[in-house]
Formats: structure tokens, sequence, C-alpha cells
């Protein structure tokens, strides 16, 4: 009877933390975009200063800030240069969290920006959706929780000699 508990007390383990799945990718996607919006809006006035004069290149116009003879333009380059490397970054991850949903998940857990999944993470509140999506991460991570602990169970029991008792007397 303690099994059967213990075995309902990890799948409800597994399916409250895999309701948290689209809630967190949708947090992410959202603190992308803010950041890709304010990315794009500190060099507005740069793309425009690029587009009356470099026919619309930011990397001229950084170019032409780091062959100054002025110190402060040099340095003002470097700025540039920072910010259009940053919306570039951040434009890549938009495309990336553009996929179909499992291509989300393989792009949050192997190559997502780490300043802003940490970021996300920092600013998560646990929530449980009943969206459709969300129940079937939660019963999917319900499942395959119970199922691997039960297979671990069972390993460790087999390693350990438990259960071999039964099976030799049948055979004698």
């Amino acid at each position: 009877m303690l099994r059967s508990y213990l075995r309902l007390l990890v799948f409800t383990f597994g399916l409250l933390v895999g309701v948290q799945v689209p809630g967190f990718i949708t947090d992410y996607s959202q603190r992308l975009e803010a950041h890709r919006l304010e990315a794009e809006q500190s060099l507005k006035g740069f793309r425009a200063t690029a587009q009356k004069f470099f026919k619309g290149d930011l990397d001229a116009l950084v170019a032409h800030y780091r062959v100054s003879d002025d110190p402060v333009m040099r340095s003002d380059g470097q700025s540039v240069a920072a910010l259009v490397s940053r919306d570039a970054q951040l434009e890549a991850e938009w495309w990336a969290m553009q996929g179909a949903w499992y291509q989300r998940v393989w792009h949050l857990i192997t190559a997502a920006d780490r300043p802003l999944l940490e970021e996300t993470y920092n600013g998560y509140s646990y929530q449980v959706l009943l969206a459709p999506q969300a129940i079937a991460w939660g019963l999917s991570c319900g499942l395959l929780l119970a199922w691997l602990l039960e297979l671990l169970g069972l390993s460790a029991a087999l390693t350990l000699g438990f259960g071999r008792q039964r099976d030799r007397r049948r055979w004698r």
C-alpha cells in the first residue's frame, strides 16, 4: 500500500513539473521579445544614420566610427558595435523560438541564451495551467518519471537479489 502511494506521489510530482514547461516557454519567449524590441529601439537612431550615409549598412557605420581620429567617436563605435551584435543575437534567438514545440524545447535545453534563461528562471512564478498542452506535458512527465523510478526500483531489486528466492523455490 505504501508503494502505491509513493507511485502516486512520484506521478503527481512529475505532473506538476510537467505543467510548468509550457508556461516557462511562454515566459522565455515574452522576455526574449521584450529584449529584442528594446534592442531594435536602441538602434533606431543609428539605423537612420546608417540609412542616410551608408545605404543602411550598420557595419559600415561602425567601421566609420572605429577609424575616426576622435577618441569619443571610436568609443561610440564600440558601443554601437555591441548594440548591433546584441540585436543580431536576439533576432537569431527569436527565430529559433518560432519553430514547433519540440524545436523550442530542444533549443531551450541546448542552445538558449544563458543570461536570458537565468533571467526568465529568476522571474518565473510557478503556475498550474489548464491548457491542453500543459495537461499533455504534465501527464507525459508524470508517467515518464513514474516509469523511470519504477524501472530503477526493479533494477535495484534484481541487482540486490530481492525476489530471487521465489524463483528458486518454483524450480525445485
